[in-house]
């Protein structure tokens, strides 16, 4: 028997393929410079490498623990302590994850039934909803404003309702380049504190922070921690985009629910790299240094970009950049950002792909983890326009 399109209801029948692909596609087949999807395009430390292959060569090669290899969780334990000053137990409160994202999308399935509310700030990161209305949930969603992102408490607040199950964040934030304060952190603590609410969050560029500000994990806050599940990516951290390697840490109660979900979607992670980042974060000046790293070609994309045409605030974190171009021209974000690409050769992301109902402030998102030379034609072709 064949089946028809139409013998089924899609889960997801609202659901593109995503921006990253669809700019990702046209950048290819135009050959353009692609300062869009996150992902850097300068080596690997070598170091790290060799780790891996020598965790292969020893003959780590078949599955690791479900949780995760408890060296790796040892060592993010003593992270987590030297940063936040939270102490998690690597027995029962860590979980290694095929990222971020795979992260995020258990938590949600673990803990949302069909009906409930799960809080989303928008502009967000293009995973969150679709994983909540896979699971039967309902996104409530939260505009930003698009000056400077800033979280509106008292709407905040106004969302939570009975049916509210869970809320989720993202600090730095992507794909602003905001991050939260700490007043931000103690606001949404005292907010959630007379409810049952789960906080999910996504902390991916928990290491990429600039001029010396400083990340505020939901780790660092007592009741926040009591109640969160902390997402991170080591592939963020480590330039390894496409290692798909990240960890989860949560209580015990809510991390015994999460595995549940984990065991059956993933099992276990890649384990010999699991082996190398054990040992690679003993040094722990390769992610304390990486907000200096960052920042360096942050200022290097900004100080050469000199086309008054586009205004911007400096990224706070991640590795992204926001240029408002709306004081000279009316055309939409994605139409500008096709046409960067078809007659600039250059490829970013048009912010409105992420916004409620894509709402379109003038504003493209360019990735500036990339070597100076990529950085020095990017600018060059923005100067040109």
């Amino acid at each position: 028997m064949i089946i028809s399109k139409n013998n089924f209801d899609s889960k997801l029948p609202h659901v593109k393929t995503t921006i990253f692909t669809r700019v990702g596609n046209l950048a290819r087949q135009h050959g353009a410079l692609n300062l869009s999807q996150g992902f850097p395009n300068f080596p690997v430390d070598n170091i790290l490498i060799e780790l891996v292959a020598k965790a292969m060569r020893e003959g780590y090669n078949q599955y690791a623990p479900m949780q995760g290899y408890y060296g790796l969780r040892e060592a993010i334990v003593q992270k987590i302590e030297r940063l936040h000053q939270r102490t998690y137990d690597p027995e029962k409160e860590i979980t290694v994850t095929v990222g971020a994202t795979q992260a995020i999308f258990t938590a949600i399935t673990a803990f949302v039934h069909p009906g409930d509310e799960v809080i989303v700030l928008k502009p967000a990161y293009d995973c969150y909803e679709p994983s909540i209305e896979i699971n039967g949930g309902i996104p409530v969603l939260l505009q930003l404003n698009n000056k400077d992102f800033k979280v509106d408490w008292s709407e905040f607040k106004r969302k939570i309702t009975s049916k509210t199950r869970l809320v989720i964040i993202n600090t730095p934030h992507n794909p602003s380049g905001t991050i939260f304060s700490k007043e931000d952190m103690l606001q949404l603590q005292e907010i959630l504190r007379p409810t049952n609410v789960i906080l999910v969050s996504d902390e991916a560029y928990e290491h990429i922070v600039f001029d010396r500000r400083q990340h505020e994990s939901a780790s660092r806050f007592d009741d926040l921690a009591s109640r969160s599940f902390v997402c991170a990516s080591f592939g963020k951290t480590f330039h390894v985009t496409g290692w798909k390697m990240g960890y989860c840490v949560a209580p015990e109660a809510l991390m015994k629910e999460f595995l549940k979900t984990h065991q059956f979607a993933v099992f276990s992670v890649d384990h010999p790299v699991q082996r190398a980042m054990a040992q690679y974060l003993k040094n722990e000046e390769i992610y304390t240094g990486l907000s200096l790293f960052y920042q360096e070609k942050r200022d290097f994309f900004l100080n050469r970009l000199n086309n008054p045409k586009f205004k911007f605030t400096p990224s706070q974190g991640t590795y992204f950049q926001l240029l408002d171009y709306s004081g000279w021209s009316n055309e939409s974000d994605e139409a500008l950002a096709e046409r960067l690409i078809k007659n600039h050769k250059l490829a970013c992301i048009p912010i409105s792909s992420f916004n409620q109902n894509n709402e379109d402030h003038g504003l493209l998102r360019f990735c500036f983890a990339k070597t100076e030379e990529t950085l020095e034609k990017a600018t060059h072709i923005l100067n040109s326009i």
